[in-house]
């Protein structure tokens, strides 16, 4: 990067990485509160915070957000006396969902405010695995750096993956369903579905490209998928596991295909299959690696993944 001037703020945790996946983490100057990878980011000023307790049951964090959203009030707040002081010259934020970083308006709000710098707002949107390549060129070319190997080296990674399935028939392509929140039961949409088909399933519930919607319980027993994979948003593997853990108490669930063939597994959602960033080919990895041990093993095993 030419510019050494160049100070970044960034408010989500795929804009973070995706800043350091192009080497510029030195420019960085400040992070929002969910950013916490890279570690070496992890001592930079935190310039967010949020309006609701996520130690709460999932199905009450349902009802926090959708009480702050129908009161107009972002979830999340720009902490602007703190972005004041580090006097940014860029801001990363993103405008694809309310409920997962502080909202586009907010930090628009925020520099309205600011008196010392009026920083450049970027803001991204991703929808499909290709919106995020094309975020990571599009940050490249902002900062003037050079995305070509960082994106080379993903794709070879998703290539692989598509070459390694190709040989496996339609019997053999287990229909799954990815759950994104368990109260109420939603399903993983937008970039989750295209990752579950490159992985060699088949991804039940959802279109590619569109937000989560809802899935009712009787829907779930009667489609009977093959395989369940939990990845709540912003929960770890342990958060995972007790989630899980309260669904698996529901009526039939022991008579669900899944269930009885030992294909339910917990993942890390927050650190992988929540963030539309570099990390989405790790997690298209995971899996791979969950639906196919036959034929994949990265390593992810009891960091990424386990079965419930």
């Amino acid at each position: 990067m030419k510019n050494s001037s160049v100070r970044i703020i960034s408010l989500i945790p795929s804009g973070t990485e995706i800043l350091a996946a192009l080497g510029l983490t030195d420019a960085m100057v400040g992070r929002s509160h969910e950013c916490d990878y890279p570690p070496e980011i992890t001592d930079l000023p935190i310039c967010t915070k949020a309006r609701l307790d996520s130690n709460i049951p999932s199905d009450k964090i349902h009802d926090q957000i959708n009480d702050l959203l129908q009161s107009a009030l972002s979830i999340y707040q720009v902490k602007t006396d703190i972005v004041e002081q580090l006097q940014p010259t860029h801001i990363l934020t993103q405008d694809q969902c309310h409920v997962c970083a502080v909202s586009l308006k907010e930090v628009e709000k925020a520099v309205d405010e600011l008196t010392q710098s009026s920083p450049q707002v970027i803001s991204l949107r991703p929808n499909l695995l290709e919106d995020v390549w094309h975020d990571i060129e599009r940050v490249a070319n902002i900062f003037d750096v050079d995305a070509v190997k960082v994106l080379e080296n993903l794709e070879a990674r998703v290539k692989i993956c598509q070459q390694k399935i190709q040989g496996l028939s339609l019997e053999e392509l287990p229909t799954v369903a990815c759950i994104e929140w368990t109260n109420p039961l939603m399903v993983a949409a937008n970039w989750i579905p295209e990752l579950t088909n490159l992985a060699g399933g088949q991804s039940l519930f959802c279109v590619t490209g569109q937000p989560s919607p809802n899935l009712k319980w009787e829907t779930l027993l009667v489609s009977n998928p093959d395989v369940i994979i939990f990845m709540p948003c912003g929960f770890n593997l342990n958060r995972t596991r007790q989630e899980a853990q309260l669904i698996t108490q529901q009526p039939d669930w022991q008579k669900l295909h899944a269930t009885k063939s030992g294909r339910v597994y917990i993942t890390d959602g927050n650190a992988y299959f929540n963030r539309p960033g570099p990390r989405l080919v790790d997690s298209l990895e995971i899996m791979a690696e969950i639906l196919h041990p036959e034929i994949f093993e990265y390593g992810y095993k009891g960091t990424a993944w386990e079965r419930l």
